[in-house]
């Protein structure tokens, strides 16, 4: 095998993912090379491979990953945060702050957010200012794979932050992907009641698990309305919950979400659903409930290593939120199995821990 040549998970559209030979990527002035250790699968990527494209973050053909985990292969002239060998866990973005809505405290809309991709591989190139900004040192007691949960776990903490949902707030969760279950177990270690509404029976146990206090599983008998009444009857004298998370993306849920919440509650959209998706909302119940609608999108440095120390404390149940291995080969296999959501019976299928065969 040639030293200076790599396996690389390359995105070329909607359910296009090639494995390929490229180059070992070289640090220039103030980057880093980080040989991969362990990338997780996530539902952003699993999203844009159904997809085949990401409005803000990718457009193929393009190197494809975003959450992972290594060590330091290479330094950049001038960079002295790291050394050769450390672990750390790098970002997939970091903001300039010097625009507007940097200003605004508002990073996660900057106007120049740099991402990048390109975590399927053996090794990746980590640009100046997420070295700067948004790389973190991993010690040694945390398993890498764990810290690669960072990213996502950010993007939910700052989704709970901006809900404004407090220690004993009752908060629904609609949805029991990962983010969903991450959702229930970050607002759970945070002292709220949380409802999880899912679907399937292996849903049920992961909630549970992760914290949700109740679980209410759909059948498929059930109608809108039927479902709302259901999840409000969870909540105190059925008003309906302070916080609704809706961590699906389709127009149902959307709509569901408002009319679970109770007056004077907030609403947070995470899930997106595609692009021109129009969802209908009853304006006299907004209005005259005085009901808080939020979309939040992507995490902050700050909300970063809040995500980070959470994880490393040992709070954050990182071992079982890994629920599958596999090799770098056998990538387009995994995603396919998760765009089919084939696996084992009544095993959840969270994330898959993807491993490198530099690693």
């Amino acid at each position: 095998m040639n030293e200076r040549t790599m396996n690389a998970a390359v995105l070329y559209g909607k359910e296009d993912l090639r494995l390929e030979r490229t180059e070992v990527p070289a640090a220039g002035p103030g980057e880093i090379v980080v040989r991969v250790v362990a990338a997780l699968t996530c539902g952003t990527d699993l999203k844009v491979y159904r997809r085949g494209y990401h409005a803000r973050m990718l457009n193929p053909p393009i190197p494809f990953g975003h959450e992972l985990a290594g060590l330091v292969s290479e330094l950049g002239a001038g960079v002295t945060k790291f050394k050769v060998g450390d672990r750390v866990v790098p970002l997939n973005s970091a903001p300039c702050d010097i625009c507007y809505f940097c200003h605004k405290n508002q990073q996660n809309l900057c106007e120049d957010l740099l991402f990048n991709n390109g975590a399927y591989a053996d090794y990746i190139l980590i640009p100046e200012r997420i070295v700067e900004k948004n790389t973190l040192l991993v010690p040694e007691a945390v398993p890498l794979e764990h810290a690669a949960l960072t990213e996502p776990l950010a993007c939910v903490i700052r989704g709970l932050e901006e809900s404004g949902a407090r220690p004993a707030d009752s908060m629904i969760v609609i949805g029991a992907g990962p983010i969903g279950l991450m959702f229930i177990h970050a607002a759970a270690l945070a002292g709220v009641e949380v409802i999880a509404v899912v679907k399937r029976a292996d849903q049920v146990a992961a909630a549970k698990l992760f914290g949700a206090a109740q679980v209410l599983q759909l059948s498929p008998e059930q109608t809108a309305d039927e479902i709302v009444a259901a999840a409000r009857g969870m909540t105190p004298q059925a008003r309906g919950a302070d916080v609704v998370i809706e961590a699906v993306a389709t127009p149902a849920t959307w709509e569901q979400a408002v009319a679970m919440v109770r007056k004077g509650g907030t609403v947070n959209f995470f899930g997106g659903p595609p692009s021109g998706t129009i969802v209908a909302l009853d304006t006299n119940r907004l209005h005259y409930g005085d009901i808080t609608l939020k979309a939040s999108f992507h995490h902050t440095p700050a909300t970063s290593r809040t995500a980070f120390e959470l994880i490393a404390d040992g709070r954050f149940k990182a071992a079982e939120y890994l629920t599958g291995r596999a090799k770098l080969q056998a990538l387009p296999e995994v995603f396919h199995r998760m765009l089919t959501r084939s696996s084992a019976a009544g095993t959840p299928d969270i994330k898959t821990v993807v491993e490198m065969s530099a690693a």
